[in-house]
């Protein structure tokens, strides 16, 4: 069918060029031009021709200035089209090297991308990170500065940034104006509060800290287990700040501190010791041993009971007593059993402290209990069970230690 067609098609093809020759050939005429000195003429279907010729010869022009406005590679690399091919492939490259560490290869692909994109910010964020890493301060903050021109509605994502570069490079005070800026224009916003929290710990500032915490709680910046962590953090440098105060009373603004805590905090094993070292520090042995002593008749902790044993109360014969009385209920607490001995010391009971420490170490191999045994055993005579005990001491402080090649002993 389909050749049958092409046949047909043919045959009126040739009818038809056969149809127009013999038009030409009956009347050839002719086409004259003449203007001033100028003078053409033709046969009519000689004109015909070429005209045809020049309309074919301004179609292929024309198509072929398309190709070439319009070609992405060889024909024209300078092209619209060839210039965003480029910058996808800068913004590519410069993003591999920016999470490479190629800090000055990053900053050169990624400001060409920046440039290149109309949606520049990610590109102008990644570049200012790269002159960070390489020290140029000066132009990292140039470049934040253009992306807030290019893109203002993006002032809190640049702040951020500007505000973590800052702290970067130690300039905690310009973080902090950064941060409250933000935090007063987008109120809530919770990586603003997370970096206000990571700035105000690096800063030890735990006033400012205790200040933002039911912000943050409020927003549920943190998760809540993160933010109880915080709380007990935040309180006991609030505590160590308070005890390092150089006032002539300055146990007033320790227990002004303590006295800030709420009921359930001052339950807090963790925080009842940090406010006894404090008092111990600042010479109140009696209050710390009185704060340890009702702690534990709260609720009974192994981190307290070992703290009691290095306090000194007004009668040390008594605090023996209630130390003992802890015992019957949690015989085999080494934790306890070393305090007994080291209470049994400050009662002059050589031999009773002795007892203990053994207790605790056939319990629990520790090298505080090994050194309190070795020092008393060394002041008995007991010469060489004490260097054992010490040399045990020793090694356990050093388990932890990666298993390394050492020199031969030295020979004596």
């Amino acid at each position: 069918m389909k050749r049958l067609v092409w046949l047909a098609l043919l045959l009126l093809a040739a009818a038809a060029l056969y149809g127009l020759s013999l038009a030409v050939e009956a009347d050839r005429g002719y086409v004259l031009f003449a203007y001033k000195g100028f003078r053409y003429q033709s046969g009519l279907w000689a004109f015909l021709g070429l005209l045809l010729v020049i309309v074919l010869l301004v179609y292929l022009i024309r198509l072929l200035l398309r190709l070439l406005l319009s070609s992405t590679r060889l024909a024209n690399p300078w092209s619209r089209l060839h210039r965003e091919r480029r910058a996808r492939q800068a913004a590519a490259q410069g993003m591999l090297d920016l999470a490479e560490g190629r800090w000055a290869q990053a900053l050169r692909q990624l400001s060409r991308a920046a440039e290149a994109d109309s949606q520049p910010l990610i590109y102008y964020l990644g570049a200012a990170r790269a002159a960070h890493r390489l020290g140029d301060h000066e132009q990292s903050d140039a470049l934040l500065e253009r992306a807030l021109n290019r893109q203002p509605h993006a002032e809190l994502a640049i702040a951020l940034t500007h505000a973590e570069l800052q702290r970067g490079r130690g300039e905690s005070d310009a973080a902090l104006d950064t941060l409250q800026a933000m935090r007063e224009r987008h109120p809530g916003q919770h990586e603003v509060l997370r970096q206000l929290h990571n700035l105000y710990l690096q800063r030890q500032d735990w006033s400012a800290l205790l200040g933002l915490l039911p912000e943050l709680r409020k927003e549920k910046a943190l998760p809540a287990a993160e933010l109880d962590e915080l709380e007990r953090e935040t309180w006991r440098g609030r505590l160590a700040a308070a005890g390092q105060t150089s006032a002539e009373d300055a146990l007033q603004p320790l227990m002004q501190a303590w006295g800030q805590l709420s009921a359930s905090l001052r339950q807090e094993p963790e925080l009842i010791a940090a406010y006894v070292e404090q008092l111990r520090r600042l010479g109140a042995q009696e209050s710390a041993e009185e704060v340890l002593r009702a702690a534990l008749k709260r609720r009974y902790d192994s981190r307290l009971a070992r703290f009691y044993g290095v306090v000194r109360g007004a009668n040390p014969a008594q605090q023996l007593q209630t130390a003992e009385l802890w015992l019957r209920q949690h015989p085999q607490d080494p934790a306890l059993l070393l305090t007994l001995g080291r209470l049994c010391l400050q009662n002059q009971l050589w031999g009773k402290a002795r007892d203990y420490f053994e207790s605790s170490l056939s319990l629990e191999r520790h090298p505080e209990t090994c050194a309190e045994l070795a020092r008393l055993l060394a002041r008995l005579g007991e010469l060489e069970r004490s260097n054992q005990l010490l040399l045990e001491s020793h090694s356990l402080l050093h388990q932890g230690l990666p298993q390394l090649p050492q020199p031969a002993a030295t020979q004596a």
